[in-house]
């Protein structure tokens, strides 16, 4: 019995310490490997009480009969669990103790029987197996000896002695059985954190994108709005040089040099765009209108008159963009599509909002078509809570106009707290 305990609990140690030293790689199998375990010692049990009962010189009815009952007491519990296959571990215990205890009991009352057995390993499974609506046969495995102690004349304790040895077998199916769970809970938890890291890291992985296409999306509406407006001056301005080129050669290049500044202004303008987008720059708005003003009549001589505000406030970057985008937009449009000669350009600031007004005096919109430019410049203003609408009035001469109001979400005059 000493050499059987021991036995026993080198193999669970050795379990544990070898389920510590293959977690990472192996863990499904080593728990599995648990389980045969407890079936291969549950099997050798009734292995070796069938082969003593087969040794006997004699075959007779008793002998066929425990024949009979040992087969029904190994197989008959498989029925309900089998590892990785079948779960059902409260009617195991239940068969087991019925059949298993059963036997036990008559082959210890019978002396004819060569089988003494003990019934060490088979609480050694059940303890394994227990759960928590089989804790009532933890005092039965106790009390199994008491069934045969006036038959055999025991001592109380030797009586209690067989019954602790139960329990202590017991016990020891229960420890293992929680270091199992242990491993596989930690297994499941694991596995669990591994799906969640990889949804985050999917997760992050279509942010980022998300991020850098509306990044990129915003550095075309960016590029068209500055570099499609400055083009256009510039064609416009080349025009006008190249008809001037046989009649007024000076003019044309004076012209010519003009353009070649306003290149540069366009280079750098658009490296201010790469370098400076989404940056938030303390930076006068009315100052950048009045210099948009300018060389929109410098290079396309068109006439421009400006209705400005002398106190200007406080706005944000996107907002500060998203107006001059729709100013830059505005002038190109009545030039390329309505053959503007006149525009006039009229910025206020109220308590809650800024009002931008550009009128041309251009040919009248019949049907708005909204291109790449306008869509843009729609979507960059209600993506800051404002309004956009073009329209072409009545009356002569008939004027076009490009309305703008922006909210100005939480910001201050200059100058106020």
């Amino acid at each position: 019995m000493v050499l059987l305990l021991f036995l026993v609990n080198f193999l669970v140690i050795f379990m544990q310490v070898f389920l510590d030293f293959l977690y990472d790689d192996a863990m499904k199998k080593i728990l599995s490997f648990m389980d045969w375990g407890i079936f291969a010692l549950r099997l050798y049990h009734y292995i070796l009480l069938l082969s003593r009962v087969l040794a006997v010189n004699e075959f007779s009815n008793r002998t066929l009969l425990n024949v009979i009952w040992l087969s029904m007491a190994l197989v008959a519990p498989l029925l309900f669990w089998f590892p990785g296959r079948r779960m059902n571990k409260v009617w195991f215990c239940i068969l087991e103790l019925l059949l298993g205890g059963s036997y036990y009991v008559n082959s210890v009352i019978h002396p004819d029987l060569t089988s003494k057995a003990d019934y060490l390993l088979p609480s050694l499974t059940i303890g394994y197996l227990l759960t928590k609506r089989t804790l009532w046969i933890i005092p039965l495995l106790v009390f199994i000896p008491f069934s045969f102690q006036s038959s055999l004349k025991l001592s109380w304790e030797q009586t209690l002695g067989i019954g602790t040895d139960n329990l202590l077998f017991c016990f020891i199916g229960m420890w293992a059985s929680s270091v199992a769970n242990a491993y596989d809970q930690k297994n499941k938890l694991a596995a669990e954190v591994e799906h969640q890291n990889k949804l985050l890291t999917h997760y992050s992985a279509e942010v980022e994108k998300m991020t850098l296409l509306e990044e990129r999306n915003r550095m075309s509406k960016e590029l068209h709005d500055t570099l499609g407006h400055s083009f256009i001056s510039l064609i416009l301005s080349l025009d006008a040089s190249i008809a001037l080129m046989d009649s007024k050669p000076t003019e044309a290049k004076d012209r010519l040099i003009r353009l070649r500044a306003l290149a540069e202004n366009n280079l750098e303008e658009m490296r201010n765009v790469v370098h400076e987008m989404g940056e938030e720059e303390e930076s006068s708005l009315i100052r950048q209108v009045e210099s948009l003003a300018a060389r929109f009549r410098e290079h396309t001589g068109t006439a421009l008159t400006l209705s400005l505000p002398g106190t200007e406030r406080s706005i944000r970057f996107e907002v500060r963009q998203a107006i001059l985008r729709v100013i830059q937009e505005s002038f190109t449009n009545a030039l390329k599509h309505g053959k503007a000669t006149q525009l006039h350009l009229e910025l206020t600031f109220s308590e809650s909002h800024l009002q931008l007004s550009v009128r041309n005096n251009g040919t009248p919109i019949d049907k708005l078509d909204y291109g790449f430019g306008l869509t843009t410049m729609k979507h960059r203003v209600e993506r800051l809570g404002g309004s956009l609408q073009i329209a072409s009035g009545e009356g002569t001469p008939v004027i076009t106009e490009v309305r703008c109001e922006i909210p100005l979400k939480g910001v201050m005059p200059h100058g106020e707290d």
